[in-house]
């Protein structure tokens, strides 16, 4: 049976890497019952951390979905991994859920992905919840925490209660909102921090407000009532203290996820269709809305699809409309989950997260229903690798374990370059990269070579420019001939294409094509049958082949336009093949007269350090052609440096940042944009596509 939409809860426990949130899960669900056993991710033995890679990182590198049952409400517990590198699985998570829980060590604070999935959560318009973890630790400065907490997060955030005792001497936790009677031992005023809650709690309803000030407090439901409404405004960020290994504060977290989380009904979720956007009603009898957030790919079924319904129930059997499938699909066996173990339901109504497995048509992103849910956008990954198999005959193995890994990830990329004939592996880091690398070893048994860092430089122009070329090959019987005039003209980043391709413009105008994947445009002014018009396919390839390959250093082309104004053809010998030849050899001959010039991508830096080591960012940053574009107290006695620099130059940041902060720093990398290359890069660039052209 379906459960009531009221009585789910969905909390992705999010943070940055070593906060304890496997810890805190697998602890959570023994509490619960929903598990038995003394799990430990120190012992290889964590519910949440099950993967081979996971034990021997002792570190989580993809999501743990887990569930439990506490104060008459079912808690779905999704563990995420913490650390930068890894945050496209966060996100892919945050999809599924309506609530986060921020785990912040006690000890290190406020690190880089705890403000990025802050952040990320608010972003979604998620609850928001942080939980100090590793209270036990005798380091931990709770009053000082919690001015950072309030600096960076702002002063919403309230300890519903604080811990009793320090270090070895923790004992238990106490309430700020109901404190018990001959409480003792609480390491900050209860009495204060309890007036400041319950303010915060009511500050969003003005009755509740007056007769406080009156003298009335609210009953314990109705502070529980007005702390959902404040969570999901934003205007209420509970704060509560635990230490997982030593079982404190976990009866209370649990209470709390039950009564202050919000339900999925509590969100209001939009989708498309028929072109309309409508509101999605989470009820079981409305029409189907649902979409897959992550996928795994298991060694025993294979490929598993985790699918949030969103509205309406889906049934096993049932044949479901699903985004970019023409055809309905047959839903299988639906699976609830508890980690690495699923066991079969019939059914799952608004708010549930089934599992099915063998479905090649679904992927992450995809809407099943008739409602087209908008699509989840995940981080642009641009550290590449080429690789290949260290093993002959293992090319084939190889594509297929990459593809795997790229379709549980979408911040792996996999790329053939036709031109170099490399498959390239593009990811989000260095240690993104070499995570990628070991699980081929393990999972798959493919072990492959890499060379270095390949940089999605960019081809473009500078200027107009216009040129011809005929292709022209007799050897006996049927020869090839095509004659292809075009003109290039430089095509800006965010130029309408309407304004830009006008009949002012091109007065001769007949059709536009454009591609936005490299912003490229080409126009049709062809007139007087000069080309036929069946080989304008066959010109449009050409120039798509040499978009994709480029002209000066074998990198792809973008911001450009090629109109083709004219032509020639031979009524026996002009077929799509020399159509495509001269197209694509007039597109290289233009584009060389057009002053073409090199780009390449910049990456914006949120730098986390010690306040101390912001000068040796900023000496390091101006080495590597950096800007400094902001600062931000970080609290805690940290600052975040946000930079912008060019990828080729923090390929291997990670090192060079532990080095100089004593490994207190932290940092997250995004692409921003394309810039132009300085002179002196663009030539060793070119110089090393020309090698690498002469070699093949």
């Amino acid at each position: 049976m379906s459960k009531h939409v009221d009585d789910l809860r969905n909390i992705a426990v999010c943070g940055h890497g070593s906060a304890g949130k496997t810890t805190l899960v697998d602890h959570l669900l023994v509490k619960t019952g929903a598990v038995q056993g003394n799990p430990s991710v120190d012992a290889g033995n964590s519910i949440c951390d099950f993967d081979e890679e996971e034990k021997h990182h002792k570190h989580s590198i993809e999501p743990a979905i887990t569930h439990c049952n506490h104060g008459g409400k079912e808690l779905t517990l999704i563990d995420t991994p913490g650390y930068p590198d890894l945050i496209g699985q966060t996100i892919g998570v945050l999809r599924g859920v309506d609530n986060v829980l921020i785990a912040i060590d006690g000890h290190a604070g406020v690190k880089v992905n705890t403000r990025r999935v802050w952040k990320e959560a608010g972003e979604r318009g998620l609850g928001r919840i942080l939980c100090i973890t590793k209270m036990d630790d005798h380091s931990v400065n709770l009053s000082g925490l919690m001015d950072t907490i309030h600096e960076v997060f702002g002063p919403q955030c309230v300890l519903f209660n604080v811990p009793l005792g320090t270090g070895d001497d923790l004992k238990g936790v106490a309430s700020t909102i109901a404190p018990a009677a001959g409480v003792n031992g609480a390491v900050m005023d209860l009495a204060h921090l309890g007036e400041k809650a319950i303010e915060t709690i009511i500050e969003s309803d003005d009755a509740a407000m007056e007769k406080y000030f009156e003298g009335e407090v609210p009953s314990a439901e109705k502070l529980m009532e007005l702390a959902i409404a404040g969570v999901k405004a934003g205007s209420l960020t509970p704060v509560v203290c635990v230490s997982a290994k030593k079982d404190i504060g976990l009866t209370e977290l649990l209470d709390l996820l039950a009564k202050v989380t919000l339900p999925p009904s509590a969100i209001e979720r939009k989708g498309t269709k028929d072109g309309d956007t409508v509101t999605l009603k989470p009820e079981p009898t409305a029409p189907l809305a649902a979409q897959v957030f992550r996928t795994r790919i298991d060694p025993f079924v294979q490929k598993l699809s985790f699918i949030r319904i969103l509205s309406g129930t889906l049934h096993k059997d049932d044949i479901v409309t699903t985004s970019g499938e023409r055809k309905g699909l047959k839903i299988g066996q639906l699976l609830k989950v508890q980690a690495d173990k699923t066991e079969p339901v019939d059914s799952a109504g608004p708010g549930e997260i089934v599992a099915v497995a063998k479905t090649d048509v679904l992927h992450i992103g995809t809407s099943l229903g008739e409602v087209e849910l908008p699509p989840i956008k995940f981080p642009t990954p641009m550290v590449g690798l080429a690789v290949a198999p260290k093993s002959r005959g293992d090319e084939t193995k190889l594509s297929t374990s990459l593809h795997k890994l790229a379709e549980e990830d979408p911040t792996i990329h996999v790329d053939h370059d036709e031109e170099t004939h490399e498959t390239v592996l593009t990811g989000m880091s260095e240690l993104h990269l070499q995570l990628i690398q070991e699980r081929l070893k393990r999972r798959d048994h493919v072990e492959i070579e890499t060379h270095e860092p390949k940089i999605p430089y960019r081809e473009t122009i500078t200027q107009e420019a216009e040129g011809m070329y005929r292709h022209k090959k007799q050897s006996g019987g049927a020869g090839q001939f095509a004659e292809v005039h075009i003109r290039m003209y430089p095509f800006p980043e965010g130029t309408s294409v309407e304004e830009f391709a006008s009949k002012s413009r091109f007065p001769q105008l007949k059709h536009i094509h454009y591609h936005e994947a490299g912003n490229f445009l080409w126009v049709d002014t062809v007139v007087g049958g000069s080309i036929p018009g069946n080989f304008m396919p066959a010109i449009e390839k050409g120039f798509l082949e040499r978009v994709t390959n480029g002209v000066i250093a074998n990198c792809k082309v973008q911001d450009v336009c090629v109109e083709v104004h004219f032509g020639k053809d031979h009524p026996v010998d002009s077929n799509e093949t020399a159509f495509r030849m001269a197209s694509s050899k007039a597109f290289a001959e233009v584009f060389k007269k057009a002053k073409p010039a090199l780009l390449e991508p910049m990456v914006l830096l949120h730098i986390t350090v010690p306040a101390g080591n912001v000068g040796d960012v900023s000496s390091d940053l101006a080495g590597r052609r950096g800007q400094m574009v902001g600062m931000d107290a970080a609290g805690g006695g940290m600052t975040t440096v946000e930079a912008k620099c060019p990828l080729s130059e923090v390929t291997t940041y990670a090192r060079t940042l532990s080095s100089m902060t004593g490994g207190q720093g932290s940092y997250s990398m995004d692409f921003a944009h394309y810039e132009p290359v300085p002179g002196n890069v663009q030539a060793d660039v070119l110089s090393k596509a020309k090698v690498r052209v002469e070699e093949e």
